[in-house]
């Protein structure tokens, strides 16, 4: 480790011809920190405030005549010796302290007047105590918008902490080089100076000898990638690096450091497959120790390398999650339910965990956020009422900040769950006075699912339709993916059929033949197999024939029936087949758990639409659900609930 003299920072302030000498020499090699670069994100490493000694570290102090500047001139060259073991250093006079120390005071100070005062007022630092002052001047003065205060690189405490890093670099502890490199990055150091020029060769002939620790590997890893990205040749020699270690005693932090790393030097995870295996099994041994940013950061490299394999971490980790919702961030929450999503994960007690979380933070999260868990929650089919009555409130003030993709994110999970808020009036006259205002910024596809979500819950869009319907906005949803698919499609074939049945007092233009299906695809709301065969034999038992019911029968109004029966004027059976003297038309409706919210007993928006509009075509629909079937034992039972169900007036009269 080495030491940084305090006394080479008065030699720039010296008032002697030869201390201005220096001063503009110094100057002219600092000059490179005047200029600004483009603000990017930078991950700081956290600082190792370890004090350690040993007979190998350097020194860099001045020479005890040197404290008298004014009698005796120094040049620039002659700023710094190095001086032997630190061991004999003392606390008097307040020149030298303890690194423990002086982090604990380091972290106490929040603007860079108070560090540079802090710093000045010592006469001795080691390497790693002036790249830690580096890294907490980075954290106070670097904001999501780039440098605060850009003056602070012309002050001499700071010119004179890069010089001596530049001047000395070569004599430098690791973590002294590492965590000064990291730091001066962040403060947007132009990475063609000298100095990051001299850091980088170091950084580079140290990985060449192999004198870097796993910690160390990391950590320039991290900074090359903020400096130059995936593309620097230096990361690959890293990631050679990394796969001859043993990673078994392997910290959190040096965990998530290679995921981040392999993350975007080996996008398929194809190439280091072996190490990802022996990292997620060591991972897995840790999740319990792992903060809520460690955690994000690995299921984020986990989606981002497809490692689909690693089920039990992939497992250990959703669970692990469920503690640290109300401390994620934002960024990191996002991270999560994208993983969730990607691996196909539902823990109940997340869900329950966000239900306790939204409510309270919906006025301070970011619409990403919420976008992200409403889609969360559609995708799983999770009804949860606490968070939708919660975003229901949220869009309701938020609306007209909202972008177009972020409002349709918030509605759509309303109708595809079938839920109303308890003041959906509110919901939905907010919608439309934002459809009214901002109409044409919306994207076809995403109007589209807009209204046709409306649409499931019985909100009906009419000033909207005209232009769903006509010729020009259809031929902007072919042009764009994906295009008039089938899905797309049904969609425009229900609006209309809706616009028929429900809207009769609808003027606009109507659906061109041309663009509407013959059928309903049915892939998502297709009759459970085993639930649609109890229910079968249970008919079959209680009306003798085969021949009185049909199944999966197609109608003219593009709905698939599951079971049909037809009764004539008086209430006996007709044949299936027959066409003719019919009176009567039940249309049981087989619901399975996948036509429902999970863990729910509330119907899912498209077979919602589905049953209402059979009722008004004229069939007489009976629900066949499968909480009310699954606990009856045998045929007879299931028989004698299917009479009650289908024929209550004459249940009870006959065996």
């Amino acid at each position: 480790m080495a030491l940084i003299s305090r006394k080479s920072f008065q030699l720039y302030s010296s008032s002697t011809p030869a201390s201005r000498c220096a001063l503009m020499t110094l100057s002219k090699r600092l000059n490179f920190i005047r200029g600004q670069r483009k603000p990017q994100d930078c991950s700081s490493v956290a600082m190792r405030m370890l004090c350690v000694k040993d007979k190998s570290q350097y020194t860099f102090c001045r020479k005890k005549h040197v404290q008298n500047m004014q009698m005796q001139p120094v040049s620039v060259n002659e700023a710094v010796h190095l001086c032997g073991d630190t061991r004999n250093c003392t606390k008097s006079n307040n020149v030298w302290m303890d690194e423990q120390l002086f982090f604990k005071k380091l972290n106490n100070l929040c603007t860079s007047k108070e560090i540079f005062y802090f710093l000045s007022s010592l006469e001795v630092m080691s390497d790693i105590m002036a790249s830690g002052a580096l890294q907490k001047i980075s954290e106070v003065e670097v904001d999501d918008n780039g440098l605060k205060n850009p003056g602070l690189l012309e002050n001499e405490v700071f010119r004179a902490l890069c010089f001596q890093f530049e001047l000395e670099s070569s004599k430098l502890s690791n973590w002294g080089l590492l965590n000064a490199l990291q730091a001066l990055i962040k403060l947007r150091i132009d990475p063609q100076s000298t100095l990051m020029t001299s850091l980088l060769s170091e950084s580079e002939e140290r990985l060449g000898r192999g004198q870097l620790t796993a910690e160390n590997l990391c950590a320039l890893g991290e900074s090359l990638l903020e400096l130059e990205g995936p593309s620097c040749a230096m990361l690959e020699q890293i990631v050679n690096h990394i796969q001859e270690r043993d990673i078994k005693s392997w910290s959190p932090r040096e965990i998530v450091m290679v995921y981040k790393i392999l993350q975007v030097t080996v996008r398929e995870g194809k190439q280091c497959q072996n190490l990802l295996n022996r990292l997620n099994s060591v991972t897995l041994h840790t999740v319990s120790q792992l903060s809520p940013n460690f955690l994000s950061v690995i299921l984020n490299s986990l989606v981002a390398l497809r490692q689909t394999q690693a089920v039990p971490l992939v497992t250990a980790l959703c669970k692990h999650s469920v503690k640290h919702v109300p401390y994620f961030t934002d960024h990191e929450l996002v991270n999560v339910l994208e993983a969730f999503l990607y691996f196909g994960q539902k823990v109940q007690m997340f869900t329950e965990a966000l239900e306790r979380h939204v409510p309270k933070s919906i006025c301070t999260m970011h619409p990403q956020t919420v976008s992200k868990i409403m889609q969360y929650c559609c995708k799983k089919r999770i009804l949860s009422k606490p968070i939708f009555d919660a975003v229901a409130e949220g869009f309701i003030s938020s609306a007209d900040r909202l972008t177009t993709d972020q409002i349709a994110a918030y509605i759509i999970p309303f109708g595809t769950l079938n839920y109303l808020p308890p003041s959906p009036s509110s919901l939905f006259r907010k919608l439309e006075a934002v459809l009214h205002t901002r109409l044409r910024h919306f994207q076809p596809h995403t109007l589209l699912n807009l209204v046709y979500s409306c649409v499931l819950i019985q909100r009906y869009p009419i000033n909207f339709l005209p232009k769903i319907f006509s010729p020009y906005f259809l031929q902007k949803l072919q042009a764009q993916p994906p295009g008039l698919n089938r899905v797309v499609m049904s969609q425009l074939t229900q609006l209309f059929l809706t616009v028929t049945l429900e809207c009769p007092f609808y003027e606009g233009p109507k659906l061109l033949s041309k663009y509407q299906v013959k059928a309903f695809p049915t892939p998502q709301s297709s009759p459970d197999v085993h639930l649609f065969k109890r229910v079968k034999t249970g008919l079959l038992y209680l009306l003798k024939k085969r021949i009185y019911f049909a199944s999966e029968v197609s109608t003219p109004y593009f709905y698939i029936v599951d079971i049909e029966i037809k009764l004539d004027e008086e209430g006996f059976l007709l044949p299936a087949a027959q066409l003719e003297e019919v009176h009567r038309r039940i249309a049981l409706c087989v619901d399975g758990q996948n036509r429902f919210c999970a863990h729910s007993h509330n119907l899912l928006g498209e077979e919602a639409i589905k049953q209402r509009h059979l009722q008004l075509l004229g069939y007489e629909v009976v629900q066949i659900p499968f909480f009310e079937i699954e606990s009856l034992q045998n045929t007879r039972k299931i028989a004698d609930y299917l009479h009650k169900k289908i024929f209550p007036c004459t249940y009870g009269l006959s065996n």
